[in-house]
């Protein structure tokens, strides 16, 4: 499957400037920065919530984890769960599942936008499949999604540390130890 249709004509109607390109089939945020050379915080991942008002589409940069605490504060809502395939099949007919782009609108899902991702001057997101993505400036995606802006997202816990283990000095017994017996050197 190529870019959506719908987005297409869309970006191409509001006469916005953006650039396709192609990847190698990959199904991860951190999988499609890699594949397109573009920092995690500057790819946009998109994913579909349910929550007690119904379901949302929540943006956020690639490098970081949704905050549900926050992300329901933000949406003045009582529940927040991932959506499950099922519901994105329903919400996004013409996408590859988990391709969905930023362009909720299109679909009447309300979009919800991370603040860190306005830090990117470009960002790149999927275009519908697994094999294409869309560059544009977040200026221009923020002004044709008209999203709300929310601060949900936390940052990926790096790699566990080792921490070295300390070294605790020996407890001394509270027996006392008999000094070991010297052996008496026979004179010559």
């Amino acid at each position: 499957m190529a870019i959506s249709q719908k987005l297409k004509a869309f970006l191409d109607e509001s006469k916005a400037k953006y650039t396709v390109a192609k990847h190698p089939v990959v199904y991860t945020a951190q999988e499609i920065a890699a594949a397109q050379h573009v920092p995690g915080r500057q790819l946009a991942k998109s994913v579909l919530v349910k929550t007690d008002q119904g379901i949302a589409l929540a943006v956020l940069p690639a490098i970081a984890l949704i905050d549900f605490k926050k992300l329901k504060a933000a949406l003045n809502t009582k529940s927040v769960s991932i959506g499950k395939e099922a519901d994105i099949r329903v919400a996004f007919p013409d996408v590859e599942v988990g391709a969905m782009s930023p362009f909720g609108n299109l679909y009447g899902v309300p979009v919800i936008v991370d603040k860190t991702l306005s830090q990117a001057q470009d960002i790149v997101f999927n275009a519908g499949s697994h094999t294409e993505t869309i560059k544009m400036r977040y200026a221009d995606f923020t002004k044709l999604v008209k999203a709300k802006n929310g601060n949900f997202s936390q940052p990926f816990p790096g790699p566990k540390k080792k921490t070295p283990k300390k070294k605790t000095p020996k407890k001394k017994s509270s027996t006392k130890k008999k000094p070991a017996k010297r052996k008496k050197r026979k004179k010559r």
